[in-house]
């Protein structure tokens, strides 16, 4: 552990008891926030990848059957 780390756990076990569900929703905060931005990377990464193949875009009605396609599986599973 390093000594800031330390040093963090020390202050907040100074902290009274009501003030400790607080740091902990901070630092859920910025989980999910680290978390978002690494989503939000890699969908950049994957649209660069999809962008570099150079597929003609989809019509309208291969998007409407990718979308029935997809619910027929869904119902399927759940049969």
């Amino acid at each position: 552990m390093s000594a800031s780390e330390q040093a963090l756990i020390d202050k907040i076990r100074q902290l009274p008891p009501q003030r400790l569900a607080e740091v902990e929703d901070f630092v859920d905060f910025l989980r999910a926030r680290e978390e978002r931005s690494a989503a939000g990377t890699r969908l950049g990464e994957s649209l660069a990848r999809l962008d570099a193949l150079n597929l003609p875009p989809l019509s309208d009605d291969e998007i409407a059957a990718e979308i029935e396609a997809a619910r027929q599986a869904r119902a399927a599973r759940r049969a």
